[in-house]
């Protein structure tokens, strides 16, 4: 599987407060988009997300997204080190998404940007 890059997610309080920090910090204009009931930006590196405590303490478990080329390859990978998924393969706003937790415990979202999601 190849990691094309890596997002970190950020679980803030108030999303309209927190994107133009991050987006000075990282001089790029964030792309904001909903999940359900979860508020999202992207902004540079940085993946901002904000929504009901129940919803937002599921995400904090997430260490990070990571993007890969394909998500299906990344799950047959993922299964071969014993990871178990707990969410997904599913379509989300950016592409296709799965979470696995890994035989470590750590838990990381991996996202492909396919045209069918």
């Amino acid at each position: 599987m190849e990691i094309l890059g890596t997002t970190l997610r950020v679980c803030v309080d108030d999303l309209d407060a927190a994107v133009p920090v991050y987006e000075r910090l990282t001089g790029t204009e964030g792309m904001r988009f909903s999940n359900g009931p979860v508020e999202a930006a992207a902004v540079g590196p940085f993946m901002l997300m904000s929504g009901p405590p129940a919803h937002v303490d599921v995400l904090r478990r997430i260490t990070a997204t990571l993007a890969v080329r394909d998500v299906e390859q990344a799950v047959t990978e993922l299964a071969a080190v014993g990871a178990d998924i707990v969410v997904g393969p599913q379509a989300t706003p950016i592409g296709r998404a799965v979470v696995a937790r890994h035989p470590d415990g750590s838990v990381f979202e991996y996202v492909d940007r396919s045209a069918g999601a």
